[in-house]
Order: C-alpha cells, then sequence, then structure tokens
C-alpha cells in the first residue's frame, strides 16, 4: 500500500503542484482513509520528501541507461532531455516553484543530489565530446558542467520564464541548443543541426 501511496501522491504533486495537493485529495483519489496514509506517512512533508527522492531515482536510472549506450554526445544530451520531460510531464503546475517556497529544505537537499548526477553526466559527455572533436577544447570542462546546471534549473524560474511566455518544452528545447552552440565546433554544429531537423520532422 505505501508504494501506491507514493505512486498517486508523485501523479498529483507534478500535476497539480506540492501546495494544491491535500493529503484528503489522495485519500479520496484512492478511495482509502487519511488513517491509512498516515499509517505510512508521518505527515505531508515526509510525503512530499518520499516523492521528491523517488521520481529523482526513476530519473537518475533512466539518465545513466541513457549514458551507458554511448551515444553521439549531442545526441545523448537531447535523449536526457527528452526523457526528463516525459516523466515530469511538463511540469504543468510548477512543482518546483512551490517546492521551493513550501518545502525549501527538502529542495535544497534534492538540488545537492540534482548537482551531482548532472555533474557526473555532464563531464563524462564533455570528455568524450572532445575526443569526437565535437566540442571545443579550449573551454573548462568543471565550468561548463556548471553553467549547464545553472541553466536547467534557472528555466525552471517563474519569474525569470513565466509560462505564459515560454511552454516547458519551448525552455528546454532553446536552453540546450543554446548550451551547445557555445561549446560545438563546426563538426558539432553539423551534428548538432541534423539532430534539430530531426527533431522537427518528428
Amino acid at each position: 500500500m505505501k508504494e501506491k501511496i507514493l505512486i498517486k501522491a508523485i501523479d498529483l504533486f507534478i500535476n497539480y503542484g506540492f501546495k494544491s495537493v491535500t493529503m484528503d485529495d489522495i485519500a479520496s483519489e484512492m478511495h482509502i482513509s487519511k488513517k491509512t496514509i498516515y499509517s505510512h506517512f508521518n505527515n505531508k512533508t515526509e510525503l512530499v520528501e518520499a516523492s521528491t527522492y523517488q521520481v529523482f531515482d526513476t530519473i537518475s536510472k533512466g539518465i545513466t541507461c541513457i549514458c551507458a549506450l554511448h551515444k553521439n554526445p549531442i545526441e545523448e544530451l537531447y535523449e536526457i532531455k527528452k526523457y526528463v520531460m516525459v516523466h515530469l510531464k511538463n511540469e504543468k503546475t510548477s512543482p518546483h516553484y512551490q517546492l521551493c517556497k513550501y518545502y525549501p529544505e527538502i529542495n535544497d537537499a534534492l538540488k545537492k543530489k540534482q548537482f551531482e548526477l548532472i555533474q557526473d553526466c555532464v563531464v563524462d559527455n564533455f570528455k568524450r565530446g572532445l575526443k569526437l572533436g565535437l566540442y571545443r577544447i579550449n573551454i573548462n570542462v568543471d565550468f561548463v558542467s556548471r553553467i549547464y546546471f545553472i541553466g536547467i534549473t534557472g528555466t525552471k524560474d517563474e519569474n525569470i520564464f513565466p509560462t505564459e511566455l515560454f511552454s516547458k518544452k519551448e525552455l528546454m528545447n532553446s536552453f540546450l541548443e543554446y548550451h551547445l552552440r557555445g561549446i560545438i565546433t563546426r563538426e558539432g554544429l553539423n551534428a548538432l543541426n541534423q539532430i534539430i531537423k530531426k527533431n522537427n520532422n518528428e
């Protein structure tokens, strides 16, 4: 039952936001009592924490599997972006904003985990891109990985990128292209253009 509660909570939190969804909502959706939920989770904060870590673990495993395929490094970043977007369902109701505002401690811990994951992924991606001649050799890898992380997390700030002006999909696509154009070689540009053309035709 605990796993079922967690799955339902994740679905509701992603679709309606951490603050908006109550324990009553979860109980009602599952046709169970709140007492049943509290027998597995002491309070909503504990459920929010478990939900965010579960989503992170799922995405982390997926990204690890994508990286294990050793695809073209540019294509790999696009595959990771697609995978994350699917699992976050485009974050229709800004769960990230609500997590920052109402559960800052959980958000800070999650952000640390995200940084470590992205750091490892991007550094490995960049090193392979260098060997293949896709990325410029005169770039600091640690700098690039941190800028990438700032960009990925920064585009979620609705004070800067309001949803009425920017869709989540548009933001992710625009940022990734912006990031890559700053580090690729001429050969990398050819690969990027092919991937963009392919994605536009899908």
